[in-house]
């Protein structure tokens, strides 16, 4: 049964272009706020999110994303932080110990963002909003940081480009149901596999007719591309140094 949420849900596209028009702060604020009351493991909250609207900082970020010139175009850029510095305070408060080393606690900080990141995007599109998620920032996590001025215990996640849109891309295919989707136990090996190739012809048709032929590889042979070389190694240096230990 469709309804209001679901077709907004389903029709989720990238958007990179947006008009002059600025984001409304009341608006703005009911986006914030929505990504607030997204759910969070244990109730710790652990994420922050800042605000860009500086255009020399949106410029500055849009280079660090790798030249992507739609983080300086847009009105809002939103990063949104893993952050255990404000949870460190509330220990300082209490005098309790700071036991936050555990890969347990970047996984829980990591999903956490993630969500209140999401709940923004479906909250800025309830209002005709459009955007797009950037993890381009995490090129250098140690830039983003000094730009940003951030704390120890604070991770920059990922970017987010809002505004209203100026155009309306062609809506990517998923990945069907019978390979992500599993009742009671995961799937046989080969019921997947089948799948992923139906996939394959899916998203390469895709990627031929948005791109006139120029590209034609499908979603498998693009990830299978992805995969094979490792990425952005300095992360985990960058969050040792936050003072994440990773015991």
């Amino acid at each position: 049964m469709r309804n209001d949420v679901v077709d907004l849900l389903q029709s989720h596209r990238s958007v990179r272009r947006y008009t002059e028009d600025p984001i409304p702060q009341d608006i703005l604020d009911e986006i914030l706020t929505c990504a607030q009351w997204a759910p969070s493991s244990h109730h710790v909250q652990a994420y922050s999110i800042i605000v860009v609207d500086d255009q020399k900082k949106k410029k500055v970020l849009s280079e660090i994303a790798g030249s992507q010139r739609y983080v300086a175009e847009s009105p809002i850029f939103l990063v949104f932080c893993a952050d255990f510095y404000r949870l460190k305070l509330t220990t300082e408060m209490w005098n309790t110990p700071f036991e936050v080393n555990e890969i347990e606690n970047v996984l829980v900080t990591a999903v956490d963002t993630a969500l209140a990141a999401e709940n923004a995007l479906i909250a800025a599109r309830s209002y005709g909003l459009e955007g797009v998620m950037i993890g381009g920032i995490r090129n250098s996590p140690e830039e983003v940081k000094d730009l940003l001025e951030l704390p120890e215990y604070t991770l920059p996640i990922m970017g987010m480009c809002l505004g209203y849109p100026a155009q309306k891309p062609w809506q990517k295919p998923r990945t069907p149901k019978q390979a992500v989707v599993h009742y009671n136990k995961y799937r046989p090996k080969e019921e997947i596999v089948a799948s992923l190739k139906d996939y394959e012809k899916i998203s390469s048709d895709y990627y031929t007719r948005r791109t006139g032929g120029v590209r034609t590889e499908g979603w498998t042979k693009q990830m299978a591309i992805y995969l094979s070389k490792p990425r952005r190694r300095h992360i985990k240096d960058f969050i040792i140094k936050q003072g994440f230990n990773l015991e």
